[in-house]
């Protein structure tokens, strides 16, 4: 039986936690904070209830496995999952509103046709075909395994680009979100509305590869998912998983450094010194600055990432961080709501290019979030709505000036208003959280939120490996292979637990 060590106990960590119990190992969980779930927050006053963290779930498979591999019992059994309908409502500037059906790519079509005019869903749906083939193209090695020693291959874009043919000119083929919507799908709605995923995710538009297509293909093929009294309900379950495994936890316990000894980790020194001896480390944060030497040289194993290997070590804060109003409001939910609705803002490549120069957008797109869930308002008079937006991190933003958070949760009121009518007037309390709230419950620099890890840019979009250079310590959740978010964050636990099981000879999850 090894000991293994765990340093936070964010969903990732988590998840490596259960699959390290169940196979064996002594496994303890050490958590800077007075809780379990890393950015998987949750709010609650006067009955109302907020999730502070990601809203829904994509590709609840992989939490499913987690939960059959570690109990042989469905997720199911322990909360309350169900598919939302529409997956999601857009409203574009020129006023045009749409619902796009869940998990339904004829839905899909026929909505868009049907909002945009006729070839728009025809367009969109030719994009998801190609979106498809990049996904059988790197599904397997960006997801389910390790990254290889020679990442290098998934530098190659695997999104089948469409050949533009120009007259007295060269062919042209997309190679990033923006160059996509411009010359694929050929109409500024769907531009904007590709556009809306890859910022969702803190990609930059202008520069995220053409594979970022595959983000709108997984959602709208696998569905989009809510957990019953919001999705802190899944942390909890995780959580819950651990403990049934005699994974023991440790709050309010900050690790100050990963013990080395002869070119490995032996263990973690929390900050009031004490040290617990381990056979192997798992980190669920950039464990960069817990050693005394870099991790990753160049040319090793996760040392791409666009200096991401290091990024992911130190500058977490070159990437953006989300802006969130919790609002509870007087008057019933309107029954034909959407769960999910984005306001899209009327200028996209000006809002990225004031949010990746490290300035507030003037006129943000917001994602307003209103479950229809009784556990998350004190009755059916009122109503709980989440309003988010993707912006700077805290450094080149100063989030922490009270007026500056006051003043741009105005804005987004104001923008959430064309998903809510009157929203302002039926406002009791609302609370605002930045990435400097981010940043201080998580350690996250600036607050930062991590993206899925895409093939192609040269490997600029890969985060760093599992393993490191440093015999012992492994790497998991949103700033570790395969990247941020609630599914990839399940699939770095599942290849961490792996590696450390299975040894050399592992080769994915299956």
């Amino acid at each position: 039986m090894a000991r293994i060590a765990v340093i936070g106990a964010g969903m990732g960590a988590m998840a490596a936690a259960a699959r390290l119990a169940v196979a064996g190992q002594r496994v303890t969980v050490y958590e800077r904070a007075a809780t379990y779930g890393g950015s998987v927050g949750r709010f609650e006053r006067d009955g109302f209830v907020f999730d502070t963290g990601p809203g829904l779930l994509h590709l609840p498979a992989v939490y499913r496995d987690l939960f059959v591999k570690t109990g042989k019992e469905p997720l199911e059994s322990r909360v309350r999952l169900g598919q939302v309908d529409p997956a999601s409502r857009h409203v574009f500037a020129d006023g045009t509103d749409v619902r796009l059906p869940n998990a339904s790519r004829g839905g899909v079509v026929s909505a868009l046709d049907t909002a945009l005019g006729a070839g728009a869903g025809e367009r969109w749906g030719k994009f998801l075909g190609r979106a498809r083939d990049a996904w059988d193209r790197s599904r397997r090695p960006l997801l389910e395994e390790p990254l290889w020693a020679d990442w290098r291959v998934l530098g190659r874009d695997p999104y089948p680009a469409v050949r533009q043919r120009r007259l007295l000119r060269g062919a042209r083929r997309a190679t990033t979100v923006a160059e996509i919507g411009a010359w694929e799908l050929a109409d500024p709605r769907l531009a904007a509305l590709l556009d809306g995923y890859a910022l969702s995710y803190g990609l930059d538009p202008r520069h995220a590869p053409a594979s970022a297509a595959l983000l709108p293909y997984l959602e709208q093929t696998f569905g989009s998912w809510y957990v019953g009294g919001g999705m802190r309900e899944l942390a909890r379950a995780v959580y819950e998983r651990c403990l049934a495994r005699r994974v023991e936890f440790v709050f309010g316990a900050e690790v100050a450094r990963i013990v080395e000894k002869d070119g490995a980790a032996t263990g973690i020194e929390l900050a009031d010194g004490t040290v617990a001896e381990a056979d192997h480390v798992v980190a669920g944060i950039a464990p960069g600055p817990l050693v005394e030497w870099r991790l990753d040289a160049d040319g090793d194993v996760g040392s791409s990432a666009g200096e991401a290997g290091e990024a992911g070590e130190a500058g977490e804060a070159t990437a953006p961080g989300r802006f969130t109003v919790l609002l509870a409001l007087r008057g019933a939910r309107d029954p034909g709501a959407a769960h999910r609705t984005v306001v899209h803002s009327p200028d996209g490549s000006a809002e990225a290019a004031e949010i990746f120069a490290g300035r507030t957008a003037a006129r943000p797109t917001v994602t307003v979030l209103r479950p229809d869930d009784t556990a998350t308002r004190p009755d059916d008079g009122h109503e709980a709505v989440t309003l988010t937006a993707t912006v700077a991190p805290q450094g080149p933003v100063d989030w922490s000036d009270t007026a500056l958070r006051e003043r741009y949760a105005d804005v987004l009121v104001a923008a959430a208003g064309a998903a809510v009518p009157e929203i302002a007037e039926r406002i009791v309390w609302r609370e605002v959280r930045t990435p400097a709230d981010t940043a201080a419950l998580t350690g996250a620099a600036g607050g930062s939120v991590p993206a899925p890890a895409l093939a192609g840019a040269e490997g600029r979009m890969l985060l760093p490996g599992n393993s490191t250079r440093l015999s012992g310590l492994y790497r998991a959740g949103g700033w570790a292979h395969p990247g941020g978010g609630l599914a990839h964050a399940g699939m770095s636990g599942a290849l961490v637990a792996g590696l450390i099981v299975e040894g050399a000879d592992f080769r994915g999850s299956q």
